[in-house]
């Protein structure tokens, strides 16, 4: 039964993603930026519904912008979970381009895509992020650069962190978590490892009772902090958000 009821979620999912295409092709150009928003909030809501993940948000998460979030990263499921609790620009590995189908969604929605191995690219994305964030956006990045195990930090990279620095954006921590129906921590949207992207979306079908956990901190201003410290009490700030308790 598990694995029926995960291809019809597969089914449903796959026409879910080709109509958030179309909404791109289709709607975006002629709407504005709220507007847009709104439909990506409420797209990827109705994603989660058809997979069978719930949301559940703790604390508050922001209205408007400037701000740059900052995030741990465990899953291909982090950009819809965190869109469908308060809609940003990400900032992304240009890999995800290469994605099948999910990858023209991401591009689609307006995400900035860079090429973490250039230390040049690194230089465009900063400059791309800060005249976003001086036109009010809300930005989240995955500083860490890769997925991990949901239970502890990798070390966060400093670079984007300037971004803010620049403008004189408040940054704000957010730990993202997966949760089973006992309320401990799930490794089934796990995307780590040896993992490849189609078992972790099938992993992610499967499971039950699945509750992605969005936790938002406190925003905090540089004041003076160069990037380098701002980002080990930025990651020591998730990682306190990481730390509270599962249920």
């Amino acid at each position: 039964m598990k694995v029926l009821r995960a291809a019809w979620r597969a089914l449903r999912a796959l026409a879910h993603v080709l109509r958030g295409l179309w909404i791109i092709r289709t709607e975006f150009g002629r709407l504005t930026p709220d507007a847009c928003a709104l439909l990506v909030r409420e797209w990827s809501r109705g994603m989660l519904r058809i997979m069978g993940v719930a949301l559940e948000v703790r604390g508050s998460a922001p209205t408007s912008g400037p701000m740059l979030l900052l995030a741990n990263h465990i899953s291909w499921l982090d950009i819809l979970v965190m869109n469908a609790a308060c809609p940003v620009r990400f900032v992304s590995k240009a890999d995800v381009k290469h994605w099948p189908v999910l990858g023209a969604l991401i591009t689609g929605a307006g995400t900035i895509l860079i090429e973490r191995e250039s230390r040049r690219d690194a230089m465009r994305v900063v400059h791309q992020m800060a005249e976003h964030l001086k036109g009010r956006d809300l930005i989240a990045v995955f500083p860490e650069g890769t997925t991990g195990d949901g239970r502890s930090l990798l070390p966060f990279h400093a670079n984007l962190l300037q971004a803010a620095i620049s403008t004189h954006a408040p940054l704000l921590p957010v730990a993202l978590r997966f949760v089973d129906g006992d309320g401990r921590i799930s490794d089934a949207p796990l995307f780590v490892g040896e993992t490849t992207l189609v078992a972790s979306i099938w992993s992610t079908l499967r499971a039950d009772g699945l509750t992605a956990r969005v936790t938002y901190g406190h925003p905090e201003l540089a004041e003076g902090r160069d990037r380098r410290s701002l980002a080990r009490d930025m990651q020591q700030a998730v990682q306190a958000l990481l730390d509270q308790p599962v249920s």
